[in-house]
């Protein structure tokens, strides 16, 4: 297994780990398989999609904070941060790659996402075959 870090300077926000993944590939010396990328936080998430035009990374966080606002009268949750919880569930804690010849298969436009709801912070992700 590797692990990196990376440290988020928003609230929301979706960062762009292709590169950080891809590295780790080579450091497992993963030529042929899949590849899962975890992340162990209840209020961060991991998501494929568009990495080519950064409004689709806007649009995302402004749908999520639409579904989960981030103040609501009925929360419990003492740490104020329940929506955070809600839309890392929505999007899921991680995702599981196809491998080849060491490199990602993924298509033209996609990009895997470390995904930000209670930052700023400092993250742990894991890659593991």
């Amino acid at each position: 297994m590797y692990r990196f870090e990376i440290q988020t300077s928003n609230q929301h926000q979706l960062i762009n780990i292709t590169q950080q993944v891809q590295e780790a590939l080579r450091r497992l010396e993963i030529e042929q398989g899949t590849a899962l990328v975890y992340v162990p936080h209840t209020t961060a998430g991991i998501t494929i999609n568009e990495s080519a035009d950064p409004s689709v990374e806007k649009d995302i966080i402004k749908d999520l904070k639409r579904l989960a606002p981030h103040s609501q009268d009925y929360y419990e949750h003492f740490e104020g941060n329940s929506a955070a919880h809600t839309m890392t569930s929505l999007v899921g804690s991680s995702v599981t790659v196809l491998v080849r010849e060491g490199k990602l298969l993924m298509g033209r436009w996609q990009g895997i996402f470390l995904c930000e709801f209670d930052g700023p912070r400092t993250r742990t992700v894991m890659v593991s075959s």
